[in-house]
């Protein structure tokens, strides 16, 4: 319920402060004194349209704060856990800031996290209801009536199965047109990649063949080169006719001829032989290498026509070489995953059908439900119609079965509302008057009060068009309502006034240069001279005085009662 709210710089109210407790609040105030300000504020604080005009004159900004206690509101808990704008210090309370600039620009807020009005609306579907001349009036929305009816007939269960079945139902049929729609594109791409595959893997290249083809390929394509190279490097080293080895070897022999005892010469004898040593050893490899460097033309075709057929496959992929083996592994992957996965389209089809036809089974038991509860909703409204002065108006419950699957079902329920006699009854939204919707308003939540999930309900001026014993009845009822939750009410009438279990006065004070609206709590002394002031104008007289005081005493004692 609503337990605190904060109006700063709104139209002509500077500043007010209200801790606001359940039970059923009455606002009275003379016209003109600002009575809608705090209607306007409760409804820029769930999200309606901000405009310049809403800020006081003078001021730089208007800011509207709203706190809410949802600690038996589990769907305005769900709904800030799906947003993540939860409080988890405070997580049984949900604060809504809203600030409008003097350029009518505005931001807001909710746990105190930045939001949009469009998000404070939602939240506020779940937290308030305001009945009356405001654009906030959730009975005219067709989407609310069907709630109200399952909730008056119990059948939030019954619709959560039907939610669930839905959703099943929908992701099957989802499931299956995109089967439908790809098939022709998969078996194309299918037939692709088969052909792709089969051609990559009849090649049969290997991880790091193309590398030894290509270092086999240069050898075989040199092998007369190298051959003719390598012995006459050969013959340089070690040749019949003369060579290095040969002349190194003579050089040894005759330094040891030299007829000298310096150590130098030793030191040079022994790199001659380390580099006859070396030679020899060079002279042996070389000749190895030659012996096995053949010339082999039928391999050199091979391998020239292997590395052709892997260089046009890799053209015809647009890719390079390097990459074809990795390319072939990932085709076979898809491939694989392709003929592997989902493709039974009549199984799912035929699951498709199961689900149709138990969607359906259990929309038409819901449909029954709703015609069974239907029917008591009707009587008791109009019951209730008819206590409120309003005993020519038919309200009926209008419940039409389609064929579009949604996830409460196929039923498309409308409260439908005649106020005269012989005049088919329409959709609220077109017959009913700001008055009349009023009434009809309350006397469905009194109705609904037992099921209905928002606690608070505020009624601008239902009263408007009723007086005597009519408008006694909607103070009765507007307090026995307000015993299962929180009621605020806007009135004029003081048999309403004096059934309310706590009374905020408004009044409007003006110098030359300033006006201001001013909220307060009257006391009892306070509440009989209000009172009497609705009974009987500006001038008070002792026999007004007293049946105002005896209208509050008789709602303390039936109250009591």
């Amino acid at each position: 319920m609503l337990t605190y709210l904060a109006i700063t710089n709104l139209a002509i109210v500077e500043h007010l402060e209200l801790d606001l407790p359940p039970g059923m609040t009455v606002i009275t105030g003379e016209t003109g004194a600002g009575k809608s300000i705090l209607l306007d504020a409760l409804g820029l604080a769930l999200g309606d349209r901000a405009d310049a005009d809403s800020v006081r004159h003078g001021a730089a900004k208007a800011e509207i704060h709203a706190h809410f206690d949802i600690t038996v509101l589990p769907q305005a808990k769900s709904w800030l856990e799906d947003q993540e704008l939860t409080d988890d210090e405070h997580e049984c309370e949900c604060v809504l800031r809203r600030v409008i600039h003097a350029n009518g620009r505005s931001k807001a807020w909710i746990n105190g996290q930045p939001c949009s009005a469009q998000q404070l609306k939602q939240l506020g579907s779940h937290l308030i209801d305001i009945h009356g001349q405001h654009e906030h009036q959730s009975l005219l929305r067709k989407e609310t009536h069907l709630v109200l009816l399952d909730e008056f007939g119990h059948l939030t269960k019954n619709v959560e199965q039907q939610r669930v079945i839905y959703k099943e139902w929908q992701q099957v049929r989802k499931q299956l047109e995109q089967l439908k729609t790809q098939d022709s594109e998969q078996q194309a791409r299918l037939e692709l990649l088969r052909y792709q595959v089969e051609e990559l893997e009849q090649l049969g290249l290997q991880e790091g063949e193309l590398q030894e083809l290509e270092n086999e390929q240069q050898e075989l394509a040199n092998a007369e080169t190298l051959i003719s190279e390598g012995q006459a490097t050969l013959d340089l080293c070690d040749g019949d006719d003369g060579g290095a080895r040969q002349a190194l070897n003579y050089a040894c022999q005759r330094l040891t001829q030299i007829p000298s005892q310096d150590p130098r010469l030793t030191d040079i004898g022994q790199m001659l032989n380390d580099a006859l040593i070396q030679v020899e050893e060079a002279s042996r490899e070389l000749s190895f290498f030659i012996e096995h460097c053949e010339l082999d033309p039928e391999r050199l075709q091979f391998v020239e026509d292997r590395l052709s057929a892997v260089y046009q496959l890799a053209r015809k992929h647009h890719i390079t070489p390097e990459e074809l083996y990795s390319h072939s592994l990932a085709l076979r992957e898809e491939l694989d995953n392709i003929e592997s996965g989902p493709q039974n389209i009549d199984q799912l089809a035929e699951q498709l059908d199961t689900l149709t036809t138990q969607y359906r089974e259990h929309a038409a038991q819901l449909n029954q439900k709703r015609q069974q509860f239907g029917q008591k909703l009707n009587k008791k409204i109009n019951e209730q119609l008819a206590q409120l002065g309003m005993s020519n108006a038919r309200f009926e419950v209008s419940i039409k079965s389609t064929e579009q699957f949604q996830p409460t079902g196929t039923d498309d329920v409308e409260f439908l509302i005649s106020t005269n006699p012989g005049q088919p009854a329409k959709p609220m939204i077109k017959i009913a008057s700001g008055g009349e919707l009023s009434r009809i308003s309350l006397a469905i939540q009194v109705v609904t009060a037992q099921t209905s999930t928002i606690p608070t309900l505020v009624f601008d001026e239902v009263d408007v068009g009723i007086s005597g014993g009519t408008a006694e009845i909607v103070g009765k009822l507007l307090h026995n309502l307000a015993k299962k939750g929180q009621i605020l009410s806007v009135t004029h009438l003081p048999q309403v006034a004096a059934q309310g279990d706590q009374h905020l006065h408004i009044s409007k004070h003006s110098t030359k240069d300033n006006t201001k609206s001013q909220m307060n709590w009257l006391a009892d002394q306070d509440r009989t001279t209000e009172l009497a002031r609705m009974l009987g104008g500006v001038d008070l007289t002792e026999q007004t005085l007293a049946h105002a005081a005896e209208m509050l005493e008789i709602s303390r004692q039936k109250a009591e009662a």
